[in-house]
This record gives structure tokens, sequence and C-alpha cells, in this order.
């Protein structure tokens, strides 16, 4: 896979994020990606801190996992050091043969879950972009999920679902009546705000409308306060000189997984920790 080349090689030391909204309790065993007492940052998680702060109306809970409910979006949140009972609640929560999809997640899943995608990626932060509305920009809702569902089928930015839209604000171009270019938001931990689902016709490339609406979400994310955030692909370097030409720099490298839940996997761990279980199911926010 291609080496993302400098300046990213040398992530920036990031400002304190905005203070984070209150946050869902957990189960007892420790989820922190460090030594105990040492907080993690939002953006090093960014699932879960979406899943238990701003994005909690939109979780599912197994356990210790949470995931976006199935139409919105497939990402799933881990603890950062999952340990058996997790992967069980893992394979309960999604069911025998589902594939399950992790983003800034390294550790290996257990021996027999099949990887069925790995790619390595980079976190981008906003530094310096120069962030300003677009007068033909248009707000999209519900009513434009099937013109944002074909956009999406003809450009593969990455997941989109039918209810993707109703994790943030997305905005639109059209050429000749028909959506040619759109980008929105995505992740929320408490104080960030993802910028995602950026793409743009074949039709009408080279007319800088991602440039445009990058910044014209941007500008949105900072009105409220927030700061935006992105992930790329660490092989798409035309994405990331992209990015940082409009202001974003590295914060971090990152991967993006899935794995197959094995057919077996709940009704072995049930079998190896009878008292344990594996976790209710239920959402969370709801």
């Amino acid at each position: 896979m291609p080496e993302v080349t400098s300046p990213l090689t040398q992530p920036p030391t990031l400002q304190a994020p905005p203070a984070a909204a209150s946050q869902e309790p957990e189960p007892s065993r420790s989820a922190g990606p460090g030594p105990e007492g040492e907080a993690a940052h939002p953006l090093d998680n960014p699932a879960r801190s979406s899943l238990t702060g701003p994005h909690a109306h939109f979780a599912e809970r197994s356990g210790r996992i949470l995931r976006y409910q199935p139409d919105v979006t497939p990402w799933l949140a881990l603890p950062d050091h999952p340990d058996a009972q997790d992967w069980a609640d893992v394979a309960s929560l999604a069911g025998p043969g589902a594939s399950v999809t992790l983003t800034a997640f390294r550790e290996p899943p257990p021996a027999d879950w099949e990887i069925v995608f790995h790619a390595e990626g980079v976190q981008m932060v906003d530094r310096a972009v120069d962030a300003a509305p677009d007068p033909e920009a248009v707000l999209l809702g519900p009513a434009d999920v099937p013109e944002m569902l074909d956009l999406v089928e003809r450009t593969r930015p990455g997941p989109f679902l039918p209810r993707t839209v109703e994790l943030g604000t997305y905005l639109g171009i059209r050429r000749d009546g028909v959506l040619a270019a759109m980008a929105g938001e995505r992740l929320h931990p408490a104080g960030w705000t993802e910028i995602s689902a950026v793409c743009t016709d074949e039709s009408v490339r080279g007319q800088g409308l991602a440039s445009r609406l990058i910044r014209a979400v941007a500008h949105g994310i900072r009105e409220r306060g927030e700061t935006p955030f992105l992930h790329a692909a660490a092989s798409n370097t035309g994405a990331i000189r992209l990015y940082e030409s409009l202001g974003f720099t590295l914060r971090r490298r990152t991967a993006f997984l899935s794995a197959i839940v094995p057919a077996d996997a709940v009704t072995r761990t049930r079998a190896r920790t009878p008292d344990q279980g594996t976790g209710s199911l239920e959402q969370v926010g709801r």
C-alpha cells in the first residue's frame, strides 16, 4: 500500500478539545486505552465517543459493545482493549455470519473471525480551513436520499445507507437538476464532527465542487463551536493532498477493518462462560 508522503509523517500536537458532554456509564470492565486513570482523546475511538455522546440516540448495545442502528451506518464500537467477553457480545449483537465494521481499531479479532477488509488510513483535523458557506449548496434531507444513494453508487465514497442523512447536515450541488456533488457529517464525538460522504460525479470533476462543499460543511460545524475532522485511506494520496491544501493536518494514522462473525461464535462462548452470558441487547437513548 502506498505510503503517505510528508508532511503527514509528522503529526501535529493538537490543542485540547472542547469539554465533552456527559456520557452514559458503561459496565465496570475498563475501556480505557492506556494506563489506569489516563483519559482518552475523543478522536482515538471516534465511533465509541459518538455513541456514548451526541449520537447516543442512534446506539444499540450488547455488554460494552455499541453500534449504530444498522440502517444508519455500519460502524461498530469496541472498547480500546476488548476481551473475550466483548467479542462474544459483538457476536450476539451482530449475529452469526454478519460483517462487522470497525474504525480506529488495530487489535486483531479472534483467530476464527474472517477478515474481509483491512485498510490503513489517516485521521486529519481542521487547523486552518478557510471555511465559508457556499451560495450554490443546498441542504439535503430524507426526500433527497434516493438521489444521494444514486450518487454514492456511482462514486463510492464509503458507506452511506438510507438513514445516514440523519447523522448531521448534508449539502449538495446540482447540475441541470441532478445531484452532482455532496458532502456531510457523520461521526460526532463531543466537540468534534467528522466530514464524510465527499463525492463528485465524474461529469463535473475538476470544477472544485468537493472543496467548496467541504468548506461549507466545515463552516456549519465551526458555527456550532465544534472542530471538523475527517478520515481518508492512506493510499488515497490525491484526497489527502486536497485535504492538506484546504487546511487539514494529520492527527494520527488509523485503520479500518471488517470481519465476519463465525456461525457458532455465540453458542461456543456461552458454553465456555455460562455464568457471564453475552450481554443484553438494548437500544440506548431511543
